[in-house]
């Protein structure tokens, strides 16, 4: 079903029809075409009609806002320094009146925040908050994460394994109240305490006590100061979901660990020897995944779903939403990722799949008054999103978007007759945009890009679709400089996605590294390369079979064919100087750049590999088979010249690999460049750093492959 508005959206929102660049190619540089700010975090208030969303601009980061009708955004914090101090998990209270988000990077495994300017006083991070009415933001307290309470009063958050709760008291101006915040222990009980849930009228907060082999949920009561579990037994309870009246808690049960000991006994007794049942426990009947119900006054619940016996479809279901009067959930009974419903009155038989088709739902967001579920997905269009809405009780989903623009992070709002969202393009940067319901014309609601940005500039990527020579089918977007004249042969190069859990689209990607990477496709076209982005095996979007691909990693590393076929593809056209194609990426790109240059010097002429991983498992076990799926392992191989490029703070990839590297590369003479960020982590915080690694890319592969200099 589509609307006649939406449908009208096609390709031409907010006036951006695409159309072929007129004359000669207009050449822009790499800070031209990185100029745009980068919304994310979108909000939107569940009582009035505000949204509140982050915003990252060249290194400077800040809170913004738009309130209805007219919803011009409106800057509410004014930090104007590339500092590096990254800012995150943004909430906004039922009324819109208040904010709150944490400042500063996620901690590593020792608690240490990551500092990249280097400051001689460290780094914190900590939740702030300030009125979306104007005035200063204040900081509230030191935490990893927070819940903002219904009204804007309170934070709640966990800290050595117990819920503490600070006031978020502040003046009209902004000021912090004198004397600090009000902040403690909300109580103290057993177990590791997590996950708190506050109550819709903010009296309470549920949470999950963790306690080795079996789970409680928990209520604290502000008003009787009191601690109360549901239904408490031998199972493992998680994620609690208040009703709309907050009288019912619903929530997952699943079999304890028998005995405590699945862990601890595995290696020690063979598994013939346990008792039966002990390592696959599950409920009478073989069901393992059930909802239940619980009356928060007397903490009586009582089950009202369970999968089926030995149906595991619904096994890895992690977490549940109260949603009007049914219980809503995602899954991934099949091929893909969709959500479905069950009554919170009790049902049995299939859950009700409230998103069908081909393709997978990313994002959603449930409108206030729970009937509407609102989601970004792939269906029907696997490289790019578009928004859906369905009612929560079941029903056909109306299609709101499509055409060539992507649309993710649906947030509805509160008079239900529009929905914020972010929105990109092939030449459109992430914006933040609202959508009328009903009918009428999209909104964008940020200013346009920077003049210098190269709008025109951009070419329109091409969906390739390659068959690897194991037979696995992955799709790739190819870009073509503007000036491409026939007979003309071009440098070439292939830019791979991290994760492997990433996805590049058909326009401006809604992850900010990813986003930038696209611009970098664009930049490279516009010099004059001929550019492909791989999709490859293990990544999301094309389904759980392609997702789950067995076989690689340090398992095998068989997604390095599709890379080869990739390579082999560019070096098969007509129009690529088969002497000259590149490898680039971060993190798993960084590996696949490495796989490509050792295996295949012949093939791909340089590369630069940011952050990546080089030896799998055990550095000493030569003859394993994680040690053959690594780069290093062909390192007598390798010919081609590389640039390095990797933070020392990096806690998703340990320098050492890059340590270990550079030795192995010394050793056998293979040229390299190295740069090193001290006190810099994965995805560089600062802006001024990303500046100098493309630039140095850039020159990197001019003279690797256009001029053919030395290189090291």
């Amino acid at each position: 079903m589509y609307t006649k508005a939406f449908l009208a959206l096609a390709g031409a929102l907010f006036g951006l029809a695409l159309g072929p660049l007129d004359g000669a190619a207009q050449r822009f540089t790499i800070e031209d075409v990185l100029s745009p700010a980068f919304p994310y975090d979108l909000v939107a208030a569940s009582a009035a009609d505000r949204i509140a969303w982050l915003e990252y601009e060249r290194g400077i980061r800040n809170v913004y806002t738009a309130e209805g009708p007219d919803f011009e955004p409106v800057a509410l914090t004014g930090w104007t320094e590339d500092d590096g101090v990254d800012l995150s998990g943004l909430q906004i209270s039922d009324d819109g009146s208040i904010v709150a988000f944490i400042r500063g990077h996620t901690p590593n495994g020792d608690g240490w925040v990551a500092n990249p300017r280097t400051d001689p006083g460290g780094a914190e991070r900590a939740v702030w908050a300030m009125h979306t009415g104007g005035g200063e933001p204040w900081r509230i307290e030191a935490a990893r994460s927070f819940t903002l309470s219904p009204d804007g009063s309170r934070i709640a958050f966990v800290w050595d394994g117990q819920i503490h709760a600070a006031g978020v008291t502040a003046d009209e101006g902004g000021a912090r109240p004198q004397g600090g915040v009000e902040s403690g222990s909300l109580f103290r009980v057993f177990g590791e305490n997590t996950g708190p849930v506050w109550s819709p009228d903010g009296t309470r907060i549920a949470f999950v006590s963790e306690r080795d082999d079996h789970d409680f949920i928990g209520v604290y009561d502000f008003r009787s100061d009191r601690v109360t579990y549901m239904a408490p037994g031998v199972d493992r309870d998680d994620s609690p979901t208040w009703s709309p009246d907050g009288s019912q808690l619903a929530f997952i049960r699943r079999p304890g660990t028998p005995f405590g000991a699945r862990s601890e006994m595995r290696g020690e007794v063979p598994d013939s020897l346990l008792p039966p049942g002990l390592l696959e426990a599950r409920f009478p009947g073989g069901s393992d995944f059930t909802l239940w119900v619980a009356d928060v006054a007397s903490g009586a619940a009582r089950e009202v779903w369970r999968n089926s016996p030995d149906d595991e479809r619904f096994r890895n279901v992690n977490r549940i939403e109260w949603a009007g009067s049914h219980l809503v959930f995602e899954a991934e009974p099949e091929e893909w990722e969709h959500w479905f419903a069950v009554p919170a009155a009790g049902a049995i038989g299939q859950p009700i799949d409230l998103t069908p088709g081909e393709g997978f739902v990313e994002q959603t967001s449930l409108s206030p008054d729970g009937r509407w579920l609102y989601y970004a997905a792939n269906i029907g269009d696997l490289d790019r999103r578009h928004l859906w809405r369905v009612p929560t009780g079941g029903g056909e989903p109306t299609r709101l978007t499509t055409g060539e623009n992507l649309y993710t992070f649906p947030a509805a709002l509160a008079s239900g007759d529009r929905v914020a969202t972010l929105f990109a393009g092939p030449r459109q940067p992430q914006s933040v945009a609202m959508l009328d319901i009903e009918g009428g014309t999209g909104t964008r609601v940020l200013k346009d890009p920077p003049s210098r940005f190269p709008r025109d500039a951009h070419v329109l990527p091409e969906s390739v679709v390659l068959t690897a020579e194991d037979g696995v089918v992955f799709h790739s977007q190819l870009f073509l400089p503007p000036d491409l004249r026939p007979g003309e042969r071009r440098p070439a190069l292939i830019f791979i996605h991290g994760g492997p859990r990433r996805q590049m689209l058909l326009g401006y990607n809604y992850g900010r590294f990813y986003h930038t990477a696209y611009a970098m496709n664009q930049y490279f076209a516009n010099k004059g390369y001929i550019v492909m982005a791989v999709n490859y095996r293990a990544g999301i979007g094309y389904g759980r079979s392609f997702r789950t691909a067995p076989n690689v990693g340090r398992n095998g590393m068989e997604e390095y064919l599709d890379i080869y076929a990739a390579g082999v593809y560019l070096r098969d056209r007509a129009d690529v100087d088969a002497g000259r194609i590149g490898l680039w990426g971060l993190s798993y790109g960084g590996i696949l750049t490495a796989q490509g240059l050792a295996r295949d010097s012949d093939l791909f002429a340089a590369g630069v590999d940011i952050a990546g991983v080089h030896l799998w498992g055990d550095p000493l076990d030569l003859e394993g088979g994680m040690y053959a799926a690594s780069s290093a392992s062909e390192i007598a191989n390798w010919r081609s010249p590389v640039l390095l490029i990797h933070g020392d703070d990096d806690r998703n990839v340990d320098f050492s690999q890059t340590v270990g590297l550079v030795q192995l590369l010394r050793g056998h003479d293979v040229p390299f460049e190295l740069i090193v960020f001290p006190d810099e982590v994965h995805d560089f915080l600062l802006y001024e750093r990303w500046l100098r690694a493309f630039n140095a890319t850039d020159d990197f592969f001019d003279r690797a492959m256009i001029r053919k200099e030395g290189i090291g």
